[in-house]
């Protein structure tokens, strides 16, 4: 598997880097100076690569997230122009003897590169903090009356190690949720990217979110730190979990694993079920939607499942559940108009489904995996409206 990963990405980088240095710097009898400083960038990124993958140290790279963006960030602002500067050179000498048309191919190379470097940049150290509140207006028959215009705010994919201990951007989702005024909050999972302590800069201000009936959460896949390699053992993970879900608790959160509760007003009730993680393989299948759902089938129903393909496995052909909220997806945290890469990896990957009575939303986070940065998929903070639908 390492070998694999470290051979295709130290490719991917040195290939075109040895195909643009020969084409154009070689060949112009460029000062030795510029080679140096050609190839300095392109040999650390490699070691760095190395040592990342290969880890020779045994050192603990959960405790450098900031460097580890930084490198994730370098690593892409240097592939991805080399890559289409080398296929657009390669396609040019199609054209070899039509000047005007090889130019104008290495004239979209070039500019295709500046917009990539642009996007990383401004994704990385913008749009990161580029919040956005998305209102939904959801209607459906079985809502009760006294839950009209009923307001819930769901958040997901905080991944607080991708903010550093940085409370600033943290404090700024949390003034943004509580100005909603909401009747209820939920989080949809991967409170952390592997550790139960990268909660513990952000406890006093996650303690102050606050809705009418509370802050509900469930589990994420990262949650269960199934990506740390330097576990001790099954059970210092396990009990990694456990202090996950105690800091949940400190911070005044309700975490329902495999259950549910039930929200009232005057003399009418919903359920609100949450699960453990239930993903497609090789995430994590945790989750009990048996048991926590059980006897809810009366009440409208509102299900938190962290892995949006839940939906189309069990809860669609399953059940009747009216609503359910997921996350998980992060739409790749790049996204273009209405296209995303993560179109072609879940069926439902951001927004609204609806199949007959049934429906789905699917919120992309507000944190960061790989990659520290977002372009259009930009941080969500979803404002969800429960009206009762008149038939």
């Amino acid at each position: 598997m390492f070998q694999s990963i470290f051979l295709s990405s130290l490719l991917l980088l040195n290939i075109p880097a040895l195909y643009i240095y020969l084409m154009y710097i070689m060949r112009n009898r460029t000062k030795i100076g510029v080679k140096i400083l050609y190839w300095l960038p392109i040999i650390l990124l490699s070691v760095g690569l190395y040592i990342i993958l290969r880890n020779p140290f045994g050192t603990d790279f959960t405790l450098y997230p900031k460097a580890m963006g930084i490198y994730i960030i370098c690593y892409f602002l240097i592939v991805n122009p080399l890559v289409f500067l080398t296929v657009t050179s390669l396609l040019s000498f199609l054209f070899y003897k039509k000047q005007k048309i090889r130019k104008a191919i290495l004239g979209v190379g070039w500019i295709v590169s500046f917009a990539i470097v642009f996007m990383l940049l401004y994704g990385s150290i913008f749009g990161r903090t580029q919040f956005t509140i998305k209102p939904v207006k959801y209607a459906h028959i079985k809502i009760p009356p006294s839950f009209n215009n009923y307001k819930i705010v769901q958040i997901s994919d905080f991944h607080l190690g991708s903010w550093y201990s940085n409370t600033k951007p943290v404090q700024q989702i949390v003034d943004l949720v509580n100005r909603q005024n909401p009747d209820l909050i939920v989080f949809t999972g991967d409170l952390v990217n592997n550790k139960a302590d990268e909660i513990d800069p952000f406890i006093e201000t996650l303690s102050q979110l606050k809705a009418t009936d509370g802050v509900y959460s469930v589990l994420g896949n990262h949650d269960y730190g199934p990506y740390y390699k330097l576990w001790k053992s099954n059970a210092d993970r396990e009990q990694n979990v456990r202090d996950l879900e105690n800091k949940q608790a400190q911070m005044g959160w309700k975490l329902l694993n495999n259950e549910h509760t039930f929200l009232t007003r005057g003399n009418d009730s919903i359920a609100l079920i949450g699960v453990e993680n239930d993903g497609e393989p090789p995430f994590a299948q945790y989750g009990d939607l048996k048991k926590a759902a059980e006897n809810t089938e009366k009440y409208f129903q509102i299900l938190l499942s962290h892995n949006p393909t839940h939906w189309r496995r069990e809860v669609l052909p399953e059940t009747a559940i009216p609503l359910t909220l997921a996350g998980h997806t992060h739409a790749m945290q790049f996204q273009i108009g209405s296209f995303s890469l993560a179109s072609k990896v879940y069926p439902e990957w951001s927004g609204m489904y609806t199949e007959n009575d049934q429906s789905l939303y699917v919120n992309i986070g507000l944190g960061s995996v790989g990659p520290p940065l977002r372009w259009g998929a930009w941080p969500e903070i979803t404002v969800i409206t429960l009206n009762k639908k008149i038939p």
